[in-house]
Protein backbone atom coordinates (compact mmCIF):
# COMPACT_ATOMS: atom_id res chain seq x y z
CA UNK A 1 0.00 0.00 0.00
CA UNK A 2 1.18 3.22 -0.95
CA UNK A 3 -0.01 6.35 1.11
CA UNK A 4 0.98 9.62 0.15
CA UNK A 5 2.38 12.24 2.58
CA UNK A 6 2.34 15.66 1.97
CA UNK A 7 3.27 17.16 6.03
CA UNK A 8 6.51 16.40 7.66
CA UNK A 9 4.51 16.46 11.12
CA UNK A 10 1.90 13.78 9.99
CA UNK A 11 1.52 11.23 13.21
CA UNK A 12 1.67 8.17 10.76
CA UNK A 13 5.19 8.91 10.01
CA UNK A 14 6.31 9.59 13.56
CA UNK A 15 9.47 6.29 13.21
CA UNK A 16 11.43 8.82 11.05
CA UNK A 17 11.41 12.45 12.65
CA UNK A 18 14.62 13.93 13.69
CA UNK A 19 17.08 11.53 12.66
CA UNK A 20 20.19 13.64 13.94
CA UNK A 21 18.68 14.13 17.48
CA UNK A 22 20.77 11.11 18.86
CA UNK A 23 18.63 11.27 22.38
CA UNK A 24 15.99 11.28 20.63
CA UNK A 25 15.86 7.93 18.43
CA UNK A 26 17.52 6.24 21.32
CA UNK A 27 14.16 6.83 22.95
CA UNK A 28 11.89 6.22 20.33
CA UNK A 29 13.72 3.37 19.32
CA UNK A 30 14.11 1.53 21.84
CA UNK A 31 10.68 2.16 23.35
CA UNK A 32 9.10 1.07 19.99
CA UNK A 33 11.00 -1.31 19.78
CA UNK A 34 12.39 -0.59 15.82
CA UNK A 35 15.55 0.99 14.30
CA UNK A 36 15.98 2.24 10.82
CA UNK A 37 17.46 0.77 7.99
CA UNK A 38 18.69 3.31 5.06
CA UNK A 39 19.57 2.23 1.32
CA UNK A 40 18.14 -0.99 -0.82
CA UNK A 41 21.20 -3.10 0.15
CA UNK A 42 20.80 -2.89 3.67
CA UNK A 43 16.87 -2.94 3.52
CA UNK A 44 16.92 -6.50 2.14
CA UNK A 45 20.14 -7.62 4.15
CA UNK A 46 17.75 -6.67 7.56
CA UNK A 47 14.99 -8.89 5.55
CA UNK A 48 16.83 -11.43 4.92
CA UNK A 49 18.21 -11.59 8.60
CA UNK A 50 14.55 -11.94 9.52
CA UNK A 51 13.58 -8.29 10.62
CA UNK A 52 10.23 -7.16 10.01
CA UNK A 53 9.31 -4.07 7.86
CA UNK A 54 6.68 -1.90 9.99
CA UNK A 55 6.41 0.49 7.14
CA UNK A 56 8.86 2.40 4.62
CA UNK A 57 9.28 5.74 3.43
CA UNK A 58 10.52 7.25 0.39
CA UNK A 59 10.25 9.04 -2.69
CA UNK A 60 8.38 8.20 -5.97
CA UNK A 61 11.38 7.46 -8.01
CA UNK A 62 11.94 4.53 -6.16
CA UNK A 63 8.85 3.01 -6.28
CA UNK A 64 9.74 0.44 -9.05
CA UNK A 65 13.31 -0.76 -6.68
CA UNK A 66 11.18 -1.96 -4.14
CA UNK A 67 8.50 -3.22 -6.30
CA UNK A 68 8.60 -6.42 -4.66
CA UNK A 69 8.42 -5.05 -1.43
CA UNK A 70 5.41 -3.16 -1.55
CA UNK A 71 3.35 -5.88 -3.64
CA UNK A 72 4.27 -8.67 -0.87
CA UNK A 73 6.01 -11.47 -2.60
CA UNK A 74 9.67 -9.92 -1.21
CA UNK A 75 9.88 -9.83 2.34
CA UNK A 76 8.83 -12.60 3.59
CA UNK A 77 5.58 -12.33 5.76
CA UNK A 78 3.29 -12.28 2.42
CA UNK A 79 2.00 -9.16 3.46
CA UNK A 80 2.69 -5.63 1.18
CA UNK A 81 4.78 -3.58 2.71
CA UNK A 82 3.11 0.52 3.70
CA UNK A 83 5.15 2.76 1.63
CA UNK A 84 4.80 6.69 2.74
CA UNK A 85 5.16 8.14 -0.30
CA UNK A 86 6.77 11.96 0.23
CA UNK A 87 8.59 15.01 -2.20
CA UNK A 88 12.24 15.83 -1.43
CA UNK A 89 11.64 18.69 0.81
CA UNK A 90 9.01 16.61 2.95
CA UNK A 91 11.72 14.09 2.91
CA UNK A 92 14.18 16.29 4.12
CA UNK A 93 11.74 17.98 6.76
CA UNK A 94 11.26 14.75 7.98
CA UNK A 95 14.89 13.40 8.84
CA UNK A 96 16.74 16.61 8.71
CA UNK A 97 19.12 15.73 5.65
CA UNK A 98 18.78 14.80 2.61
CA UNK A 99 18.41 11.05 2.13
CA UNK A 100 20.42 9.61 -1.15
CA UNK A 101 20.04 6.28 -0.78
CA UNK A 102 16.77 5.97 -2.05
CA UNK A 103 14.85 4.95 1.16
CA UNK A 104 14.09 4.39 4.71
CA UNK A 105 12.83 1.51 6.78
CA UNK A 106 11.43 1.18 9.82
CA UNK A 107 12.08 -2.55 11.15
CA UNK A 108 11.09 -4.38 13.92
CA UNK A 109 14.09 -4.99 16.40
CA UNK A 110 14.24 -8.78 17.47
CA UNK A 111 15.53 -10.43 20.70
CA UNK A 112 19.45 -10.22 21.74
CA UNK A 113 20.64 -13.65 22.08
CA UNK A 114 22.86 -14.43 25.12
CA UNK A 115 26.58 -13.84 25.46
CA UNK A 116 26.62 -17.83 25.81
CA UNK A 117 24.37 -18.58 22.64
CA UNK A 118 26.85 -16.33 20.63
CA UNK A 119 29.74 -17.84 22.15
CA UNK A 120 28.35 -21.27 21.37
CA UNK A 121 31.05 -22.92 18.47
CA UNK A 122 32.83 -19.62 18.10
CA UNK A 123 36.92 -19.44 17.93
CA UNK A 124 37.35 -15.36 17.20
CA UNK A 125 35.27 -13.17 18.95
CA UNK A 126 35.60 -9.47 19.30
CA UNK A 127 34.54 -7.40 22.33
CA UNK A 128 33.84 -4.15 22.71
CA UNK A 129 33.60 -2.01 26.12
CA UNK A 130 32.33 1.26 26.02
CA UNK A 131 32.55 2.49 22.64
CA UNK A 132 30.26 4.95 22.07
CA UNK A 133 30.70 6.47 18.50
CA UNK A 134 28.31 4.62 16.15
CA UNK A 135 30.43 5.31 13.21
CA UNK A 136 33.31 3.16 15.14
CA UNK A 137 30.59 0.10 15.97
CA UNK A 138 29.69 -0.01 12.29
CA UNK A 139 32.98 -0.19 11.17
CA UNK A 140 34.09 -2.49 13.37
CA UNK A 141 31.18 -4.75 12.67
CA UNK A 142 32.12 -4.38 8.95
CA UNK A 143 35.77 -5.48 9.74
CA UNK A 144 34.31 -8.93 11.27
CA UNK A 145 31.89 -9.71 8.78
CA UNK A 146 34.79 -9.11 6.09
CA UNK A 147 37.77 -11.10 8.00
CA UNK A 148 35.92 -14.00 9.33
CA UNK A 149 35.60 -13.14 13.08
CA UNK A 150 32.44 -15.33 14.67
CA UNK A 151 30.55 -12.67 17.18
CA UNK A 152 30.85 -9.79 18.62
CA UNK A 153 29.91 -9.07 22.50
CA UNK A 154 29.34 -5.80 24.13
CA UNK A 155 29.95 -3.87 27.11
CA UNK A 156 26.27 -2.68 28.63
CA UNK A 157 27.02 1.00 27.79
CA UNK A 158 28.25 0.06 24.39
CA UNK A 159 26.65 2.11 21.42
CA UNK A 160 23.70 0.08 19.79
CA UNK A 161 24.49 -1.89 16.28
CA UNK A 162 21.16 -1.20 15.21
CA UNK A 163 21.54 2.80 15.11
CA UNK A 164 21.20 4.33 11.93
CA UNK A 165 24.66 5.30 11.70
CA UNK A 166 26.03 2.48 12.69
CA UNK A 167 23.63 0.24 10.47
CA UNK A 168 24.56 2.42 7.26
CA UNK A 169 28.54 2.59 7.81
CA UNK A 170 28.39 -1.33 8.42
CA UNK A 171 27.13 -2.13 5.13
CA UNK A 172 24.34 -4.08 7.14
CA UNK A 173 26.90 -6.62 8.43
CA UNK A 174 25.81 -5.70 11.45
CA UNK A 175 22.84 -8.29 10.25
CA UNK A 176 25.41 -10.69 9.77
CA UNK A 177 27.67 -11.00 12.60
CA UNK A 178 25.98 -12.46 15.76
CA UNK A 179 26.42 -10.41 18.84
CA UNK A 180 25.33 -10.19 22.50
CA UNK A 181 25.26 -7.56 25.10
CA UNK A 182 26.93 -8.50 28.63
CA UNK A 183 24.72 -7.65 31.68
CA UNK A 184 27.23 -6.97 34.22
CA UNK A 185 30.52 -4.89 32.77
CA UNK A 186 32.27 -5.57 36.24
CA UNK A 187 32.41 -9.69 35.83
CA UNK A 188 31.17 -10.12 32.73
CA UNK A 189 34.75 -10.90 31.07
CA UNK A 190 34.82 -14.17 33.82
CA UNK A 191 31.37 -15.43 31.37
CA UNK A 192 34.00 -15.21 28.08
CA UNK A 193 36.40 -17.32 30.16
CA UNK A 194 34.21 -19.51 31.44
CA UNK A 195 33.67 -20.63 27.66
CA UNK A 196 37.02 -21.56 27.31
CA UNK A 197 38.29 -18.13 25.66
CA UNK A 198 42.04 -16.97 26.50
CA UNK A 199 41.52 -12.52 26.66
CA UNK A 200 43.55 -10.80 24.82
CA UNK A 201 43.27 -6.69 25.68
CA UNK A 202 44.68 -4.42 22.52
CA UNK A 203 46.55 -1.39 24.04
CA UNK A 204 49.22 0.87 22.95
CA UNK A 205 51.27 0.54 26.08
CA UNK A 206 55.07 -0.80 25.64
CA UNK A 207 54.32 -3.33 28.24
CA UNK A 208 51.92 -5.01 25.67
CA UNK A 209 53.95 -8.24 23.19
CA UNK A 210 53.45 -7.52 19.63
CA UNK A 211 49.78 -9.24 18.71
CA UNK A 212 51.53 -12.16 16.61
CA UNK A 213 53.29 -13.10 19.02
CA UNK A 214 50.17 -14.13 21.17
CA UNK A 215 48.64 -15.99 18.85
CA UNK A 216 48.43 -19.51 19.69
CA UNK A 217 45.30 -20.80 17.69
CA UNK A 218 43.06 -21.23 21.29
CA UNK A 219 39.30 -19.86 21.78
CA UNK A 220 40.88 -16.09 21.60
CA UNK A 221 38.43 -12.78 22.46
CA UNK A 222 40.44 -9.51 21.63
CA UNK A 223 38.99 -6.28 23.56
CA UNK A 224 38.79 -3.02 22.35
CA UNK A 225 38.36 -0.02 24.70
CA UNK A 226 36.42 3.13 23.90
CA UNK A 227 37.46 6.07 21.85
CA UNK A 228 39.25 8.06 24.24
CA UNK A 229 40.88 6.30 27.06
CA UNK A 230 40.79 2.69 25.54
CA UNK A 231 40.26 -0.09 27.79
CA UNK A 232 39.68 0.14 30.96
CA UNK A 233 41.93 -0.31 33.97
CA UNK A 234 39.86 -3.39 35.41
CA UNK A 235 39.82 -4.91 31.76
CA UNK A 236 43.27 -4.64 31.33
CA UNK A 237 43.98 -6.09 34.74
CA UNK A 238 41.20 -9.12 33.64
CA UNK A 239 42.93 -10.08 30.66
CA UNK A 240 45.50 -12.66 30.01
CA UNK A 241 47.74 -11.02 27.90
CA UNK A 242 47.76 -6.98 26.88
CA UNK A 243 48.95 -7.32 22.80
CA UNK A 244 49.68 -4.39 20.52
CA UNK A 245 50.34 -3.33 17.33
CA UNK A 246 54.04 -2.47 16.69
CA UNK A 247 53.98 1.72 15.72
CA UNK A 248 56.77 3.50 13.33
CA UNK A 249 57.39 7.27 13.35
CA UNK A 250 56.03 7.56 16.21
CA UNK A 251 52.85 7.28 16.05
CA UNK A 252 51.57 6.02 19.40
CA UNK A 253 48.00 4.30 18.35
CA UNK A 254 45.08 3.88 15.70
CA UNK A 255 41.71 5.03 15.50
CA UNK A 256 39.77 2.00 17.37
CA UNK A 257 38.28 0.92 13.78
CA UNK A 258 41.69 0.75 12.14
CA UNK A 259 43.50 -0.77 14.86
CA UNK A 260 40.25 -3.19 15.03
CA UNK A 261 40.97 -4.26 11.17
CA UNK A 262 44.33 -4.85 11.76
CA UNK A 263 44.14 -7.12 14.63
CA UNK A 264 40.91 -8.97 13.45
CA UNK A 265 42.76 -9.76 10.07
CA UNK A 266 45.91 -11.23 12.25
CA UNK A 267 43.70 -13.29 14.48
CA UNK A 268 41.69 -15.02 11.94
CA UNK A 269 44.72 -15.45 9.71
CA UNK A 270 46.74 -17.44 12.36
CA UNK A 271 43.80 -19.89 12.46
CA UNK A 272 44.00 -20.28 8.59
Amino acid sequence: MVIPVEDSTDPRIADYVRLRDVDLRKSLEGGRGLFLAEGEKVIRRAIAAGHRVRSMLMTAKWLDRFADLIDGDGDGDGDGVTVYLVSDEVMEGITGFQVHRGALASMERRELPSVAEVLRGARHVVVLEDLVDHTNVGAIFRCAAALGVDAIVLSPRCADPLYRRSVKVSMGSVFSVPYARLKDWHDGLAELRDHGFRLLALTPAESAVPIEEALTGERTALLLGSEGDGLSSRWLAEADQGVRIPMSREVDSLNVAAAAAIACYLLTAAAR
